[in-house]
C-alpha cells in the first residue's frame, strides 16, 4: 500500500519543483498494475520512491506490511527491481550475471546453480549463456535484466520502462514473460508510455504531470472516457482533469 508519496527539488531562484504529488496505489497479489504516462510525467521518480531508492518528502509506503522508509532493506528483500536502463555487468557473461545476482539475493551455494539453470531454461538462454552481456542484442539484455530481477522468486516485481528501445517482436516476447509471472501469483507494477502495453494489465494508473489522474481497468477507463482505445482515453481524461 502506497499513500500520498510526494517529492520535489529546488528549482531556479529557490522555487520548488514538484516531481510527483500524492501518489496513491494498492497492489494486489497476482495483479499486473501499470503506471501509464508520457516521458517526463514523473513515473520513474514515483517508482523509485516506492522501491525505497529515492526518499520522498511526504507520504508512506508499505511492502508486504513493511514500511519502506523505516526498514528499507527488509522491505526491498520482497522486491525484484528492473531499472529503466540496462544496469548489469557488461564484462560478465550472461550466466555469470545470473550467478552474481543469485549470491546478492542470498541464494545459498547448494541451490544457486540449480536456480541459475532453471532461469536459463525459462528464458531460453542456453545458446547465449557464455556471451558477455555487453555483446547481447538489446532485447536479450532486457530479458537478462528481468531474469536477474526474478532469480530470488520475489513476491513483488517492479519494472521501470522494461521494453523501452526494443523492437515490436521483442516487446511482445517480453510481455509474454511478464503475464506468465502474474499468472503464477507474482504482483507486478510496471511503468510504460506505450498505450498498447497497458492493455495487458489488470489495472492502469494514468499518470500526468506527477499525479494520478485516473485509475481503473482498461475497460473502465475507456468507458469513462467514451473512447475506443487507451490513447484516446488518455487524451480525453487529461482534458477532463484540467491539467
Amino acid at each position: 500500500r502506497i499513500t500520498g508519496l510526494s517529492t520535489g527539488y529546488a528549482g531556479r531562484h529557490g522555487s520548488e519543483v514538484v516531481v510527483a504529488r500524492d501518489v496513491d496505489a494498492s497492489l494486489w497479489s497476482g495483479e499486473l498494475t501499470c503506471l501509464l504516462g508520457p516521458n517526463g510525467a514523473g513515473k520513474s521518480t514515483s517508482f523509485k520512491m516506492m522501491c525505497g531508492l529515492a526518499k520522498p518528502t511526504g507520504g508512506t509506503a508499505k511492502i508486504m506490511g513493511i514500511d519502506i522508509l523505516e526498514n528499507p532493506s527488509k522491505a526491498r528483500s520482497n522486491l525484484g527491481y528492473m531499472a529503466q536502463k540496462f544496469s548489469l555487468y557488461g564484462n560478465l557473461t550472461l550466466r555469470q550475471n545470473l550467478e552474481f545476482f543469485a549470491s546478492v539475493y542470498g541464494i545459498n551455494f547448494l541451490n544457486k546453480d540449480k536456480r541459475v539453470d532453471e532461469i536459463i531454461d525459462i528464458f531460453n538462454f542456453h545458446d547465449i549463456q557464455d556471451m558477455k552481456s555487453q555483446d547481447l542484442p538489446l532485447g536479450f539484455k532486457q530479458r537478462l535484466s528481468l531474469a536477474c530481477a526474478v532469480i530470488h522468486n520475489p513476491p513483488i516485481l517492479f519494472l521501470d520502462e522494461p521494453t523501452s528501445g526494443v523492437d515490436v517482436i521483442a516487446r511482445r516476447e517480453f510481455w509474454n514473460h511478464i503475464t506468465s509471472l502474474a499468472k503464477l501469483g507474482v504482483t507486478i507494477l510496471v511503468t510504460t508510455h506505450f498505450m498498447d502495453e497497458a492493455e495487458y494489465c489488470n489495472r492502469i494508473s494514468l499518470f500526468y504531470k506527477g499525479e494520478t489522474i485516473a485509475l481503473g481497468t482498461p475497460y473502465e477507463l475507456k468507458t469513462k472516457a467514451n473512447a475506443d482505445n487507451m490513447e484516446q482515453a488518455f487524451v480525453n481524461l487529461i482534458k477532463e482533469s484540467g491539467k
